[in-house]
């Protein structure tokens, strides 16, 4: 069995390089092409491709937008086919997230307290600095629309469930999780849940859309993500939009490097968060939470 100190080094390593990535995704180029957005429930009933989508709320407790760039529609149709044809149903968790949706992420309770717990236990148990905290939510929750492809139109969170049963393929755990299993290359998940997240990033690839490192249920093309990943060495065509829900005309947002929530704000709410649990108290040293 492995123990905790091989698995915190790794989540360790992990988040840093993805944190690493997320800063270099500030200055990536993008040249937003325009395209418009589509509705994927819509798309996917006039062709008859069996895909599911999550019923579940966003963080905001609005409904999920389940939109992506037009240009992407014959890709994401064409993986639902031939997911249909190996027995898999494919089931879109998230896609095009607006401001607010993607603002609230690092506000909603269910992830800040999830994260809170990994970092204190990434610590031994001690209040982590609001410095490590704050690295470890921008490397799990994109900071600012300019790293965030979700608001981009161009990506996909997804889980994939067996057609007949509906039982979901094994990835080592469900959407959403958040710990040293997340990175799609964990060392720590079954060889049968490892084999299941290659096979379904081979079967993605085959169709256009790239794997983040960093989670294994995400998928984007297009986007600045993609590009790097792949080296294209070329600017994104997606950058993050502002969606009219009634024609999927987009428009970029401005400023779209402004962090989306100030990080002293964490402060106050972790604060409070671990007082109640009875780790620290308003004595707490400024360097630590």
């Amino acid at each position: 069995m492995i123990d905790d100190t091989a698995r915190r080094a790794y989540w360790a390593e992990q988040m840093d390089a993805a944190y690493a990535f997320m800063q270099r995704m500030r200055d990536y180029p993008v040249s937003e092409c325009g395209e418009p957005l589509i509705y994927l429930p819509s798309a996917v009933a006039e062709v008859g491709v069996t895909v599911t989508f999550s019923t579940a709320a966003s963080s905001n407790g609005k409904p999920r937008l389940y939109f992506l760039r037009a240009g992407l529609l014959p890709s994401f149709l064409a993986v639902a086919r031939e997911m249909n044809a190996r027995g898999w149903l494919l089931k879109v968790e998230d896609a095009f997230r607006t401001i607010e949706m993607q603002q609230y992420n690092a506000r909603w309770p269910m992830l800040y307290h999830t994260i809170l717990h990994k970092v204190m236990w990434e610590c031994g148990g001690e209040a982590p600095t609001l410095d490590l905290f704050t690295r470890r939510m921008a490397a799990l929750i994109a900071p600012s629309p300019k790293v965030g492809t979700h608001l981009s139109g161009s990506a996909m969170d997804i889980s994939v469930l067996d057609r007949d049963t509906g039982e979901e393929i094994d990835r080592g755990r469900p959407y959403l999780e958040m710990s040293e299993i997340t990175p799609m290359e964990s060392p720590f998940v079954s060889a049968a849940a490892r084999y299941h997240r290659r096979e379904i990033t081979e079967l993605f690839a085959r169709h256009g859309f790239v794997a983040y490192p960093w989670e294994f249920w995400h998928y984007s093309a297009g986007d600045a993500y993609a590009a790097d990943l792949c080296h294209t060495g070329q600017p994104a065509c997606y950058g993050p939009v502002h969606l009219d829900m009634a024609d999927g005309s987009v428009t970029p947002i401005a400023d779209p490097g402004r962090l989306l929530n100030n990080p002293d704000d964490y402060t106050a709410i972790v604060r409070g968060h671990l007082t109640d649990c009875g780790l620290c108290g308003d004595t707490l040293p400024n360097k630590r939470l």
